[in-house]
């Protein structure tokens, strides 16, 4: 900028020096000449005082233009530094630019003070993951165990708590519908009003293992930067002991079923379904096409998280017959040190699908009777819903789909293991997609 303004300024000089010239020398006759030395003289010192005057005006713009640079500046950096932070109650909390929010749903349970001990215990860094506990119910007792952490964690309450319409027949499921208006309203809180870019879920009747945070950090890399990945989960849905590999804390998965109990997400994705967000039976909602839209999860093969709650909405469904046995790690490991990159769907569907359909078919009752000559992993074939669920029932998996999906799937393949054996349940290699009739 300033090297134009001075050559603006030769211009004009040099223009008026040519001007001046032409007059004298060819508008005027000699005897003239002489008489106008002086003008030329005054001429020359008027312009060299404008051209200083205008140097003059130039340095004290320059200077004004560095001025509100800088105050612009540091405009920037207080405004940044405000919106690391976040007002509960009138209380402001802190926490780094490249935070993730821990956002507890609670209600009724007291024994949240279970799951927030365990967090707290395991949290790395009070700054790097900030405690949010989100409560319905105005449930005084649940409030005060929350509030006995003081700033610890930090407390939001839902204030919307007037009834809910539902049809007659969904009468006995009124508490799902609550639950997702309390969902649908944390998490708008978590990224509109707080303006956190990125949010682990968790329910208040979860352990979570040792490395629970550590999981996580080393899968944020691939959840920001694959978008086939729409969110990282703790949980195995087939995590019970006979079925995983306990000596396997660290092997991964995608899979394109939602698995939830402990799951992170982007911003950029509840601004993309928050605006539908249903009333009820969310988890059952975001597992639909619609919301998936091809996308998968990364989940562990032991899990991170461990439900403690039989009571509640779903009276217990699962609970004795399944929950209650999933293995929670035990074995801290150092994700953040791990390459993942596997997960990237364009390594993960030439290896794992390359690797699946490489490996010898068998049928259950070859694996029951223990006649497989070969060994290392198979794969046991299906072709129908009926084939697959008689198969998962035999083998100890949980048999029900979701729009289609099988829990744990991806491409339609379940792993597990059965007997100290890798055993792949998976579909014809022809497979050509999920049938949401399933």
């Amino acid at each position: 900028m300033r090297k134009n303004h001075y050559i603006l300024i030769c211009a004009l000089s040099l223009s008026l020096w040519v001007f001046v010239s032409h007059y004298v020398f060819l508008g005027r006759s000699n005897n003239e000449f002489s008489n106008n030395i002086g003008d030329v003289d005054k001429a020359l010192s008027d312009l060299s005082a404008d051209i200083n005057s205008e140097l003059e005006i130039h340095n004290l713009m320059m200077e004004s233009v560095q001025q509100s640079i800088v105050q612009k500046k540091r405009a920037l950096e207080k405004a940044e530094q405000e919106n690391m932070q976040v007002v509960i109650n009138n209380e402001k909390f802190h926490y780094s630019k490249d935070a993730i929010a821990i956002v507890v749903i609670a209600c009724n349970r007291v024994t949240v003070s279970r799951c927030l001990d365990l967090l707290i215990k395991y949290r790395p860094s009070v700054e790097k993951f900030p405690i949010i506990v989100s409560q319905d119910c105005n449930h005084e007792a649940t409030t005060n165990v929350i509030k006995s952490y003081q700033n610890q964690v930090h407390l939001i309450q839902q204030p919307n708590q007037q009834d809910i319409a539902v049809p007659p027949k969904e009468k006995k499921f009124k508490g799902y519908f609550k639950i997702a208006r309390h969902y649908g309203w944390a998490l708008n809180q978590m990224f509109y009003e707080f303006n956190f870019s990125t949010a682990i879920v968790i329910e208040d009747d979860l352990d979570i293992a040792p490395d629970f945070f550590e999981y996580f950090l080393g899968t944020y890399p691939l959840l920001i930067s694959d978008p086939t990945l729409w969110c990282v989960s703790a949980w195995n849905d087939n995590g019970k002991p006979t079925l995983i590999d306990t000596s396997s804390s660290d092997l991964l998965y995608r899979t394109d079923f939602f698995p939830g109990l402990g799951w992170m997400l982007t911003k950029d994705l509840w601004d993309e379904i928050s605006v539908k967000w249903p009333r009820s039976y969310w988890d059952d909602w975001i597992r639909q096409p619609e919301q998936r839209k091809d996308r998968a999860c990364i989940r562990p093969e032991i899990s991170r998280t461990r439900t403690f709650g039989k009571i509640g909405v779903s009276n217990g469904m699962y609970f004795d017959k399944h929950l209650k046995f999933i293995h929670l790690n035990d074995h801290f490991v150092p994700f953040t040190k791990l390459n993942l990159t596997y997960l990237l769907r364009e390594n993960y569907d030439v290896e794992y699908v390359k690797l699946v359909y490489s490996l010898p078919t068998v049928t259950y009752d070859d694996l029951k009777m223990n006649t497989i000559k070969h060994d290392g992993a198979v794969r046991i074939a299906y072709y129908t819903k009926d084939q697959f669920r008689r198969n998962a029932k035999f083998l100890g998996l949980m048999d029900d789909f979701r729009s289609g999906v099988p829990r744990t799937g991806y491409r339609g393949i379940v792993s597990f293991i059965y007997n100290s054996r890798r055993v792949f349940l998976a579909p014809h290699p022809s497979w050509r997609g999920y049938d949401p009739t399933w």
